[in-house]
């Protein structure tokens, strides 16, 4: 007979406590989801607890929203509601307005399945909160093209990403720059300016930062922030309802378009070409285009080359994982934000711990912030080392690169000086790609960093090797297979 679980003996009780409950677990799923997904479909739930801990019901805005999050998410919310009560916690959803309940309590989480991207499906929205926080309050709310019914442009900006909101550092200082300089003087210099860098560092954030000192500099000016898939979305509208008129007139008469992850109109013929169309009529009205993607320009895969040029025909500039003192000033203003005060020690404990991007960086914090105020105990570095204890579990296995090198150079039997040579025969590259994709993979070194354990080689080289491996190995057994191997042999 299976023990039945016993609930956490620290948690605390009472109706404080069943809201503390959902909002540790959106704390969670803020740091686990992608910002996107996160902030359309779990940051407008709202919660009703139980006084006993044993139902949640979430309420949601429409039927088409309930039957998302049921499918989607569901199984995970439960699950988290479960490892945080300690007993099985029945999930329900509900239509507010109606008050029509529908039981949704699935099991286990692992079996749901994350949203597809969908060029006809026109559901996604984004609210442009550039590090995922539970508190950005975003103008942009509404769905689709369909938002102006009440004869109100809105132009989707979160007016809490400002620059003044944005802690500058050397690895955004030249992107910071060249943004201030668009938001001063837009339709001039640095058109289009094209952004890039891994994901979670602050890319989102900047472009926010541009439409707000416009619109500050500019009431009247016409800007809009969208991410590339509501720009297929609208596409895909516009097609089947043969409204290209609006479309147009929506598009070709901005100001301003901050546009983010352009990666993502990747294998969409109609969309990159209403792109351009777009794009240069935009440009022969003076006015201004900033984009984002992962990758540089000519990184894009399955991009057509007239448009790729015109991405590289502004400036290029690239955001670079923190340095550690910009890592520790992100999370103790972070925290101040959330009306909490993180003391400086326990801030350059975290920051030493998590080093690959703000969005991860946020998690830990989100992490910490919840497991402080569930268990009613103060910050400190101890409370971090339990609130992160499966983070800093893969953090002392302690494979250096070094160590990534030797490996791999005696599995392929090359040479380990091969790694950092200029050699570029495929005996030889292919084993330094794989290496390079294992640092990456197992270690918190950022891309300029790996760059120059491997002789000195540009960050945009590595994270075209770790690209083209990963991708690789989805696809082929053999190439998996080794992989598994190197990983099993520098775990131990």
């Amino acid at each position: 007979m299976t023990e039945e679980p016993q609930r956490n003996p620290n948690a605390p009780t009472g109706s404080d406590a069943g809201q503390g409950l959902w909002q540790a677990c959106v704390e969670q799923l803020a740091q686990d989801l992608p910002e996107q997904q996160f902030n359309t479909w779990i940051k407008p739930l709202v919660a009703q607890v139980a006084e006993d801990f044993t139902k949640v019901t979430l309420l949601v805005a429409n039927r088409f929203k309930l039957d998302w999050i049921r499918a989607q998410y569901a199984g995970r919310i439960a699950a988290l509601l479960e490892g945080l009560y300690g007993q099985p916690v029945t999930l329900e959803l509900a239509i507010a307005q109606r008050e029509s309940v529908i039981r949704t309590y699935v099991r286990p989480a692992s079996q749901q399945q994350e949203p597809q991207h969908s060029q006809s499906s026109g559901q996604t929205q984004n609210h442009g909160s550039a590090q995922g926080s539970p508190s950005g309050q975003g103008q942009g709310s509404s769905t689709g093209s369909d938002e102006s019914s009440a004869g109100v442009f809105r132009n989707r900006l979160n007016a809490a990403l400002t620059f003044e909101t944005l802690v500058e550092g050397t690895a955004n200082r030249m992107a910071r720059s060249a943004a201030m300089h668009v938001a001063g003087m837009p339709g001039h210099l640095y058109n289009p300016l094209f952004i890039y860098g891994g994901v979670g560092l602050g890319k989102t954030h900047l472009v926010h930062a541009v439409g707000n000192r416009l619109l500050q500099d500019k009431p009247d000016a016409k800007i809009l922030y969208i991410h590339a898939e509501q720009f297929v979305s609208d596409v895909v509208k516009a097609y089947q309802r043969r409204t290209f008129d609006e479309f147009k007139e929506r598009y070709h008469s901005l100001d301003l378009l901050l546009i983010d992850d352009v990666q993502f109109f990747a294998n969409k013929d109609r969309t990159q070409e209403e792109f351009f169309n777009a794009f240069e009529a935009l440009l022969a009205k003076k006015s201004h285009i900033v984009m984002t993607s992962d990758t540089y320009p000519k990184g894009l895969a399955n991009i057509h080359e007239r448009l790729v040029s015109r991405f590289d025909s502004g400036l290029t500039v690239a955001i670079e994982p923190p340095e550690l003192e910009m890592r520790v000033a992100i999370l103790i203003n972070k925290a101040r934000a959330e009306a909490t005060e993180m003391p400086e020690e326990v801030a350059f404990f975290v920051a030493k711990n998590v080093r690959s991007n703000v969005r991860e960086l946020e998690g830990a914090l989100r992490k910490i912030l919840a497991y402080s105020r569930f268990n009613q105990k103060e910050i400190s570095i101890q409370l971090a080392r339990e609130a992160l204890r499966d983070l800093l579990s893969i953090q002392n296995r302690q494979i250096s690169v070094e160590n990534i090198q030797k490996t791999v150079a005696d599995y392929y039997k090359i040479k380990v000086a091969d790694m950092y040579s200029k050699k570029r025969p495929a005996s030889i590259a292919r084993p330094r790609q794989i290496a390079m994709y294992l640092a990456k993979e197992l270690t918190q070194k950022s891309l300029p960093e790996i760059g120059e354990l491997f002789g000195g080689r540009d960050h945009t080289t590595v994270l075209h090797a770790v690209r083209k491996i990963s991708g690789e190995r989805q696809q082929l057994t053999e190439l998996n297979q080794q992989l598994h191997v190197l990983e099993q042999t520098l775990k131990g």
